[in-house]
């Protein structure tokens, strides 16, 4: 570890230690993750790592999320969350994630009063500051902490103290909730979430880990890792991912040559309902 790197460090567990308790907002993803661990490490049965079940987490995050956390020794809670029920967020607008997290965090904040914890954390890093991230507006409502911006920790910075640390997530592809491989405009419902696990998990499934089905009614956009394009674009193979993911009700498919990028759903919103949403 350097020197510049320590001294980040150095700062997070101290930010986290200050912090008295916390209820830490965790998805399974490297920096959540990496935030529970430390956390934990930091005040042990003072913290409480949150994981918000819905039908837009694919049950193999769940799963892999509950997995670590056992492995860590680290304190978990399921919190049963309803998005889907609110108009505002099936909708599917510029502000969907906002709706999520408002949600996430109202039960969270109803946790930590009940539990008797002094903060809410999320696992926010210094990278996400410059992003389209309407969750980001939800937190800062709440008061929630950011301990990993807090420590001007990046993306790469954590995956190296992940790594550091032994942790088999350090190099997990990163992992958005279901919903946004919905395009805008056209609602979340249920049934539309689980065509696109289904579809992602039949990609899984032929070897693909890095994958994002993008849902546009009855036509799926697959993007994958441009690494793998080769692959995936061997005629034997197209065939094979045509017939796995319209066997999950999707009538046309398209692989997108472009391969797969985070967000690629945001490039259609015009710059005023990112501004009015972030």
């Amino acid at each position: 570890m350097t020197d510049h790197l320590k001294r980040k460090h150095d700062r997070l567990v101290a930010t986290l230690r200050s912090a008295g308790s916390l209820l830490v907002a965790y998805s399974g993803g490297t920096d959540s993750a990496y935030l529970a661990y430390e956390a934990h490490r930091a005040l042990g049965d003072r913290m409480l790592a949150v994981i918000a079940d819905s039908p837009s987490l694919p049950r193999r995050e769940l799963a892999a999320a509950l997995k670590f956390a056992e492995q860590q020794g680290i304190p978990i809670h399921i919190l049963q969350t309803h998005e889907l029920d609110d108009p505002n967020y099936a909708r599917n607008d510029a502000n969907r994630c906002f709706h999520c997290k408002d949600e996430l965090f109202t039960k969270m904040e109803a946790a930590r009063a009940e539990l008797g914890f002094e903060h809410l954390a999320y696992g926010m890093n210094l990278d996400d500051r410059g992003e389209f991230r309407p969750g980001q507006k939800a937190a800062a409502l709440y008061n929630a902490l950011a301990p990993l911006a807090t420590a001007e920790l990046t993306k790469a910075e954590i995956r190296a103290l992940a790594r550091e640390a032994g942790l088999d997530l350090a190099d997990k592809p990163a992992s958005a909730c279901l919903s946004s491989r919905i395009e805008y405009g056209r609602p979340v419902s249920a049934e539309k979430l689980s065509q696109v696990e289904r579809a992602e998990d039949a990609l899984h499934a032929l070897g693909f880990l890095q994958v994002r089905v993008r849902h546009h009614g009855n036509l799926a956009r697959i993007e994958i890792a441009r690494e793998d394009l080769p692959r995936a674009l061997d005629l034997a193979i197209m065939d094979q991912i045509s017939a796995a993911v319209r066997s999950c009700g999707f009538t046309y498919v398209t692989l997108d040559t472009q391969g797969y990028r985070s967000g690629s759903m945001n490039a259609v919103l015009p710059a005023a309902a990112i501004k009015s949403a972030s």
